[in-house]
């Protein structure tokens, strides 16, 4: 079994199994991809202290299990806010893109009044069941505990999330990753095919928005769909952490039936 999503070669990260997706064996979930993309903003170098505030990442393709190429730009610098952009390519195609939103950080000793919903905890939910082939990487590399509603079943649901290896081999992976890797995931946690897997609903991209940095290695989604009967649809997520609520993520949806991909 392989230690890790990745390994890494200078900017060439080379998928193992576990970045294997549930609609192709030689595919990637959406999530490992995400991550590698929303990490490449953060890590971005900057002169002033910055956070990821919002990450739009777009699946332009199946995303293969083949070594894939990472490269990051500043397009637009600043000590207020910057613009960071990320690419994955293979081959010298391009496979998939992201823009972040970065915004300084400072302790202004401002105080503000908190969201009065309570988030539960991870030892609330209960392991995740999954419809049929969900691939290696949710079920090898994923930790899922469904505290409302189920892979299985149709209609929202409500879980919590954690990577139980790195994201790259001998590597660090930081919470805002850990949080990409998560927000993929909210179609699945909402899913309205239930256990019935005749059609697919497939996510071409993800954006997710944080207000504040995110903390430890559990992330939150509560999640719902929706879906039109002329074949698109969107997932939509309020994200959360053990400190409380985070964010927001959405995805917008290809539905077709199986039988035509």
């Amino acid at each position: 079994m392989p230690d890790a999503l990745f390994s890494r070669d200078g900017d060439v990260y080379h998928p193992t199994r576990l970045t294997e997706g549930p609609w192709s064996p030689d595919a990637q979930h959406g999530g490992p991809p995400a991550a590698l993309l929303a990490g490449a903003i953060e890590k971005a170098p900057s002169e002033v202290d910055m956070m990821v505030a919002r990450v739009t990442i777009e699946l332009l393709r199946p995303i293969p299990l083949q070594p894939l190429r990472l490269t990051t730009s500043v397009t637009r610098s600043g000590k207020k806010v910057q613009l960071v952009s990320a690419m994955l390519t293979h081959e010298d195609t391009e496979i998939a893109r992201a823009t972040g939103l970065r915004i300084r950080v400072a302790d202004l000793g401002l105080s503000f009044p908190q969201p009065a919903t309570a988030i539960p905890s991870p030892s609330d939910g209960h392991p995740a069941n999954f419809f049929a082939n969900p691939g290696a990487f949710a079920t090898d590399a994923m930790e899922i505990r469904m505290v409302s509603g189920d892979f299985n079943e149709a209609g929202p649901g409500q879980a919590w999330l954690r990577l139980t290896v790195p994201l790259v081999h001998d590597e660090e992976t930081t919470t805002v990753e850990r949080v990409a890797v998560a927000a993929d995931f909210g179609n699945g946690v909402s899913n309205l095919a239930g256990a019935i897997r005749d059609w697919v609903f497939i996510n071409p991209d993800l954006e997710i928005r944080m207000h504040r940095r995110p903390e430890g290695e559990w992330v939150y989604l509560d999640s719902q769909t929706h879906i039109n009967q002329m074949g698109t649809g969107m997932a939509t997520s309020s994200l959360g952490d053990e400190e409380g609520w985070l964010g927001v993520a959405a995805q917008s949806l290809f539905v077709d039936p199986i039988r035509e991909i």
